[in-house]
């Protein structure tokens, strides 16, 4: 059994300018398939958008209020939202709320720049 708590490892910048933590990931975990990170952006900002070539994405909102575009299709999420994006599906995320926006992010394979491509 292996248990990271998020609290104990370094944030980072990504590609797309969120926050993140990685919580489980091939970098600090046995995970060869997946990775579970917690990310957050701040009020009035959004991430750069973009796609991922391979990974498949799942949103889990835990905080705040966005407006997601995935593909042509934009809605507002909040607390409790999962929002599910497939390979090669362009999405940005906005920060809409007064507090910090924080989401659990799901990618598989496991995330890596290289698999990210910022997209107009």
């Amino acid at each position: 059994m292996e248990i990271v708590n998020k609290n104990r490892v370094k944030p980072f910048i990504t590609k797309d300018g969120s926050d993140i933590r990685e919580i489980l990931a091939p970098g600090n975990s046995s995970l060869k398939n997946q990775s579970l990170a917690e990310a957050s952006v701040s009020p009035g900002k959004a991430t750069i958008q973009h796609y991922h070539i391979e990974s498949e994405e799942i949103y889990y909102i835990l905080q705040g209020k966005a407006k997601i575009r995935v593909g042509d299709e934009v809605r507002e999420v909040s607390e409790g939202d999962g929002i599910a994006i497939l390979p090669r599906q362009r999405h940005k995320i906005w920060n809409i709320g007064t507090e910090d926006l924080v989401f659990l992010c799901c990618c598989s394979p496991s995330y890596r720049d290289e698999d990210t491509v910022l997209s107009k």
